[in-house]
């Protein structure tokens, strides 16, 4: 991982009337940003030099990449370091200052990050985990409407022909048939309390043979070397690979709202940053969030791309 740049203060007085006049110059017009959907005003970040970071898995880059957009359009300078592979290490590179943004989950932070089990969830889980990182000092901005969870998945021929609907049959069809009860997991989510092994724990089961592959490969996987496969919910590949999602009957899975996490400090210095992103997170539904997964990972166009065209559509950003 690279060295982020040097973090620069915000500038005061003429300082900054100078430099948000000059961006604008540059930028070829003053207009702010935006329609009357909460369009950022430019220069509302001028002289902020910040780093992005981001997971590896592309809703987390896509993510990144708005996020980046956007405060760039309000005059911030932003360095890339989005694809950090591992949550444990964003959220290092966060604590450490060498990144000063990222998108994570609830679910995450719940569990992964505060070290409370799937058993003892609060109902208001961002509040809960807002506030007790606040003694950490990561500041968890307003989430966004949409849910990325934790989900296994098969094809949907094998769930027709073995009555599969929720995890529940799974279970009770992997424990009759061991010779077809193969899962494709990534890393994390093999290792994770509040991945594979909780859920075989919860439902009383276990899979035969666990394949440990990168996250992109299993969606084409499934089927071929494994009958099972672990899936995120909001990924369109889900269905670009006629795959069915089984219901978690047994709610086992945590909640897994996206939000926006920064160091306090970094909010405290740039507080413009919350009232950019609120009405950007305001639009991320779960159906927004695959199909702006599906137009990386099934039509094959940048993240960056992506991003900067949902914030225009979306009267964003100018």
């Amino acid at each position: 991982m690279k060295n982020t740049t040097p973090r620069s203060t915000l500038l005061n007085g003429a300082g900054l009337a100078v430099a948000a006049a000059l961006l604008l110059t540059a930028c070829g017009g003053g207009d702010g940003g935006g329609g009357d959907d909460g369009g950022t005003d430019d220069g509302a970040l001028a002289g902020a030099n910040l780093t992005a970071g981001s997971k590896e898995f592309t809703e987390s880059v896509i993510l990144g990449q708005i996020t980046s957009v956007a405060l760039e359009d309000a005059g911030a300078t932003i360095e890339d370091q989005t694809g950090i592979s591992g949550s444990a290490t964003v959220r290092e590179a966060l604590e450490t200052d060498e990144i000063d943004f990222y998108w994570d989950y609830t679910g995450t932070g719940w569990v992964n990050i505060l070290g409370h089990t799937t058993e003892d969830v609060p109902e208001d889980l961002y509040q809960a985990v807002a506030d007790e990182d606040a003694e950490n000092g990561i500041a968890w901005l307003e989430p966004a409407p949409f849910e990325n969870t934790y989900r296994i998945a098969v094809k949907q021929d094998f769930a027709d022909e073995n009555g599969l609907v929720t995890q529940s049959d799974a279970a009770e069809f992997i424990t009759a048939n061991p010779g077809q009860a193969r899962v494709c997991a990534a890393s994390e989510f093999i290792n994770r309390d509040d991945g594979l092994p909780g859920l075989e724990e919860a439902y009383g089961f276990e899979f035969s043979e666990t394949v440990e592959l990168d996250l992109n490969l299993i969606y084409t996987q499934v089927g071929d070397t494994c009958e099972f496969g672990e899936v995120f919910s909001t990924d369109a590949r889900v269905a670009s690979n006629d795959m069915v999602i089984l219901e978690d009957d047994e709610d086992f899975f945590v909640q897994y709202q996206g939000a926006m996490t920064l160091r306090q400090d970094t909010l405290d210095e740039f507080p413009a940053i919350a009232e950019i992103m609120a009405p950007i997170s305001e639009k991320l539904t779960n159906e927004t969030m695959m199909e702006l997964n599906g137009k990386v990972d099934t039509d094959g166009e940048d993240p960056r791309d992506v991003a900067e065209d949902w914030l225009q559509d979306q009267g964003l950003i100018g």
